[in-house]
């Protein structure tokens, strides 16, 4: 039997005010639970990165943002600008505020959630990487790879542990509740773990505490793709999906979404809006299912990032194949790779790929890319 993955070090997940050094500045991650920026949100955090750093948002597999390129100092204002937008409610907790949810199903328990989080000084121990997500019952988050997840079944509400089903079954109205009795409990039983699923037997416990009984649901596949074109709210209202190249929202994409109201981001690195889209393929956003972009991730690449062997970007950009998921990674860590069935490819030490198994000696524009593209048609068609 495996036996739980114990962490050695702190857990140097960064936000908002606790900035990664990376090789192009200080990269902060700012927290927006349940995906949700008001439209003066969006454009504020837009001009922190225009003024303080890159003038691009990184958007992360958890519907979160990411500043890069803070210069000295830069941390310190951006800290104050979110505080005074609503994004940074509490500096100790700034970091466990990791709440995922439907995009389509409206704001059920994520305020509650949130507020709660906060609330509770132990909770600030969490680690950075401690997931939540709130489901609204089509499946769409709660197979994430969430280490706590709420996913309604019936008249009950199942909470999930580790990706995995252990029987816990809570009325609607102790959704909040059993969540954080549910990170309390990691906290007590954890030994250097930052993640529910490296717990071993460790899991069970907190199911019982939670109060588990023999109710189980199959588990299902992450999603691959967020929404893309016109889409019904919960509730009927219209709405539109896109998603964002590479997850990178330039300035004008930035104004073109919040010009149409509230903007829900996605794990999926897109967003959702209310309205028909008017306008937002005209920014270089994705608004097609058969656009051959939709589902191509990338981590920094160089030169952001000091461990990376390629610009894989600029690579991912050029080599543009439709079908399946596929991210791309400057090393063997496959920073950012989203959940479910992806393609990788990976840059190597000596200016190749590994596409998926295949190894690829050449580097996209040695040979016109043409080797790689091959192995990316290949893996993708699988």
């Amino acid at each position: 039997m495996s036996q739980p993955q114990r962490r050695t070090g702190a857990d140097a997940c960064p936000g908002a005010l606790d900035t990664h050094p990376a090789a192009d500045g200080g990269l902060a991650r700012v927290r927006v639970p349940g995906g949700l920026l008001r439209p003066a949100q969006l454009r504020a955090v837009a001009a922190a990165a225009a003024d303080l750093g890159t003038p691009v948002l990184e958007l992360t597999s958890r519907a979160n943002l990411q500043v890069r390129g803070l210069g000295p100092g830069g941390a310190v204002e951006l800290g104050e600008r979110l505080a005074g937008i609503g994004l940074l409610p509490s500096p100790t907790h700034e970091k466990v505020r990791n709440i995922m949810a439907s995009p389509l199903g409206g704001r059920r328990w994520v305020a509650g959630v949130d507020a709660a989080l906060c609330a509770d000084p132990a909770l600030a121990a969490l680690p950075g990487r401690f997931l939540i997500a709130l489901d609204d019952g089509r499946g769409d988050v709660a197979w994430a790879g969430a280490d706590v997840a709420a996913l309604p079944v019936g008249d009950r509400v199942a909470i999930l542990l580790g990706g995995a089903d252990h029987g816990v079954r809570v009325p609607a109205d102790q959704v909040v509740p059993s969540i954080t009795a549910a990170a309390r409990a990691f906290l007590d039983v954890r030994d250097g773990q930052w993640r529910v699923r490296e717990l071993g037997a460790g899991v069970a416990v907190i199911a019982e505490r939670l109060g588990a009984g023999p109710q189980r649901v199959p588990r299902g596949a992450p999603v691959a793709a967020g929404p893309i074109g016109s889409v019904a709210f919960a509730g009927g209202a219209p709405g539109f999906g896109v998603a964002v190249p590479l997850g990178r929202i330039t300035q004008d994409q930035a104004e073109a979404l919040a010009a149409t109201g509230d903007v829900v981001l996605t794990p999926w690195r897109g967003a959702v809006v209310r309205g028909d889209g008017a306008g937002l393929a005209g920014v270089g956003l994705i608004t097609s299912p058969d656009d051959p972009g939709l589902g191509v991730t990338a981590c920094t690449g160089r030169p952001g990032c000091a461990k990376a062997h390629a610009d894989v970007q600029a690579a991912a950009r050029l080599v543009r194949v439709g079908g399946r998921a596929v991210h791309w990674s400057g090393c063997d860590r496959r920073c950012g790779r989203p959940a479910g069935e992806v393609l990788d490819v990976v840059a190597t030490p000596g200016g190749g790929y590994l596409v998926g198994a295949e190894s690829i000696s050449a580097a996209v524009g040695e040979d016109g890319g043409h080797s790689v593209v091959e192995a990316v048609t290949r893996g993708r068609k699988q």
